[in-house]
């Protein structure tokens, strides 16, 4: 009886030195692990830009990471992944990432999907093929694409947009964009913004005007490419407006040379010659207004459109300080044109 007592506390003792065994193991592969959670992955990588791929499997994103010396402990990496559900919630896209940070902080950022983004500047008045080299640079976008998707008619009409050409409607603004968006959905992100841009107000505006929605973009695109100044563009627009009323020809120095900044060959300054050449946007041979937008304008210009001052000019001329004299009359610009170019040419 004594021997089966004692056999019997031995095997509870046993018992108990196991489970404080597995407690202490678990305690320490818990400690390991917090510690593994916590701790900078590789405090000597710097900072680096990991590309995950669309459709990546989390085992493919765990190589990526390792590629780039992000991960070391595989299998912790995996049960982190499975503790936080990492596995079926990360974003494809580039992420800015360091060996400082820990496994969890890693995962958290993948999870939270803050892929890092481009500052992408496009000013007002550029065109559409300098937009697609500004987009182009940050590699956003494969600007052969882009050109392609400019010109292509169902792409446009899925924009609502009634033009051969995605010239005028690409908004000047600062944009935001990552490399995880198509280039569909970039061009979309910027006709957007014009269509924010364009209220119903001013469409109601271009309509009384007798103006469909290409013929106002396209009259303002020709207001901004002649002047920055902002004061300046409703009395640019009225000479426009006179003209178009007078049956006159618009001639506009930037629509003489459009031809070149469409196929991507842009004139640093016009030249006599240009003003003959023989294409459908030059105004000095054309009747009216251009068969589309020379460039993408800004508010500013689109406005100026709509409402031009009251005055009779039907002429202007740069004064070279960023403003442009004006006249009612044919001799009045010629003496203006003689004092301003041709004196100045002579200095």
């Amino acid at each position: 009886m004594n021997q089966l007592k004692r056999m019997g506390n031995a095997l509870i003792r046993r018992r108990w030195e196991m489970i404080v065994l597995i407690s202490l193991l678990v305690l320490s592969a818990g400690a390991v692990f917090s510690h593994y959670m916590a701790a900078p992955v590789h405090p000597e990588t710097a900072a680096v830009t990991v590309d995950i791929p669309k459709g990546s499997g989390f085992l493919r994103i765990t190589e990526i990471l390792h590629d780039a010396d992000l991960v070391e402990n595989r299998p912790f990496f995996w049960i982190l992944a499975l503790v936080k559900k990492a596995n079926r919630h990360i974003k494809a896209g580039e992420y800015e990432l360091n060996g400082a940070m820990s496994p969890s902080a890693i995962l958290g950022k993948l999870i939270r999907g803050e892929i890092k983004s481009y500052r992408v500047m496009l000013p007002e008045d550029i065109t559409a093929s300098e937009v697609a080299k500004r987009l182009s640079a940050d590699r956003l976008i494969n600007e052969k694409e882009f050109m392609e998707l400019a010109v292509d008619r169902s792409f446009l009409a899925s924009l609502d947009i009634e033009a051969d050409s995605i010239e005028g409607y690409l908004y000047p603004n600062t944009y935001l964009f990552d490399r995880s968006m198509t280039t569909k959905e970039i061009i979309g992100t910027i006709v957007q913004q014009f269509r924010r841009e364009v209220t119903p107000e001013l469409r109601k505006r271009a309509e009384e005007m007798g103006l469909t929605m290409n013929q106002w973009v396209t009259l303002a695109s020709i207001i901004g490419k002649e002047s920055g100044n902002r004061a300046e563009k409703p009395i640019i627009s009225a000479v426009f407006r006179n003209r178009l009323k007078m049956g006159m020809k618009l001639q506009s120095d930037p629509t003489a040379v459009y031809h070149f900044a469409k196929n991507r060959h842009p004139i640093p300054s016009v030249r006599k010659e240009h003003l003959q050449l023989d294409t459908p946007h030059n105004t000095y041979m054309i009747n009216g207004l251009p068969p589309g937008p020379i460039a993408n304008p800004g508010i500013d210009s689109l406005r100026a459109a709509l409402y031009p001052a009251e005055v009779d000019y039907l002429y202007f001329v740069a004064k070279n300080d960023g403003s442009h004299h004006f006249s009612s009359n044919l001799a009045a610009h010629n003496r203006a044109v003689l004092k301003y170019q041709i004196h100045n040419q002579k200095k």
